[in-house]
């Protein structure tokens, strides 16, 4: 057992350091859009499945809350929080369509709308993407190693491997690297007044 810790380990080091190190540009180019979407008083809207639901959930209080530093909050939403809107839509219309009718009721032009799919092939997901596009949201993706969610975004940051496990661990440091490089950007030390 101590063997298979040590491989999972080994395994999860080797996935995240192949999509970071190759994706270096990929994850500057998202941080400025998330800098360029809140510094000009938008909002992040966040959504996915299962494990892509809690890491919506997971970054939408990251900035919302705070990062690691003191700072004001910053307007993210995760879509995947309101059983009733969530039941509603499902039971009403299509399961879907619940990311989708959130956007059309929450987006606006110059938002960004965040879709995680680890197969990049989630219907709701991908119907949350299309009605970004149709309000001039600005689309950031993440997948495992590709799928339909990479034609469905503007920017798509992808993980290579095809095991679920890898691809949601290494969402989740690519997330909190987006936090940080974010909040370094708009919050540079001494730049936040302790007063407020």
């Amino acid at each position: 057992m101590r063997d298979l810790i040590t491989t999972i380990l080994e395994d999860s080091i080797r996935v995240k350091r192949q999509a970071i190190e190759a994706q270096m540009d990929a994850l500057l180019a998202a941080a400025d859009m998330l800098v360029t979407c809140v510094a000009s008083g938008h909002k992040i809207l966040l959504f996915g499945n299962g494990g892509s639901a809690a890491d919506a959930q997971h970054l939408a209080a990251e900035f919302v809350n705070r990062f690691q530093i003191e700072r004001h909050p910053l307007p993210a939403l995760a879509l995947t929080t309101d059983t009733s809107i969530i039941t509603s839509i499902g039971n009403d219309y299509t399961f879907e369509q619940i990311f989708s009718k959130q956007i059309q009721a929450l987006g606006k032009r110059g938002d960004v709308a965040w879709g995680l799919s680890t197969s990049g092939n989630s219907p709701n997901v991908l119907a949350g993407m299309r009605a970004a596009r149709e309000l001039g949201l600005r689309c950031l993706g993440m997948t495992g190693q590709g799928g339909a969610l990479t034609d469905a975004s503007d920017l798509v940051l992808t993980v290579p491997t095809a095991t679920t496990a890898r691809v949601q661990e290494t969402h989740i440091i690519m997330g909190h690297m987006l936090c940080q490089l974010v909040d370094e950007t708009l919050f540079p030390p001494g730049a936040i007044d302790s007063s407020d």
